[in-house]
């Protein structure tokens, strides 16, 4: 298990899903969609973070064929849901969101979703990324 910095992929726009768990039907829905544009999309690196434990993370791509992003475990430290305020401190859990973050490390777009039975609004996040990778 190895930390994985921003500065990974620092010559790639970023789009970071956050997601409860990978084994719940939202959280499930989001991460295939976001698999789906994956493989549309060049220069973008798409990474789903949750808490399951790596080796869940692992179960869950083995089974859905996910191949076209990178899922990151928070469970040791919370230290990524700490930092971006989506750290659920009471249920160890991290709530639903959506970053964006272009080449120069710059946040450009968030979503915070409220309710955990809703989607984030994936028109309007896929529509700033390809803006924010055609400028860059």
């Amino acid at each position: 298990m190895k930390v994985v910095e921003l500065s990974d992929s620092k010559d790639k726009v970023r789009l970071l899903s956050v997601v409860h768990s990978l084994d719940t039907s939202i959280c499930d829905l989001q991460t295939q969609r976001f698999e789906e544009e994956a493989s549309k999309l060049k220069d973008v690196a798409i990474y789903t973070i949750s808490m399951d434990l790596p080796f869940a993370q692992a179960r869950y791509c083995g089974a859905h064929n996910i191949k076209n992003l990178r899922t990151l475990s928070d469970h040791r430290e919370a230290s990524f849901g700490a930092a971006y305020g989506v750290l659920i401190k009471d249920l160890r859990l991290l709530s639903r969101a959506i970053f964006i973050i272009d080449r120069d490390d710059i946040v450009r777009y968030v979503e915070y979703v409220k309710e955990v039975a809703q989607h984030p609004d994936y028109d309007r996040a896929l529509e700033l990324l390809e803006k924010v990778v055609g400028e860059t």
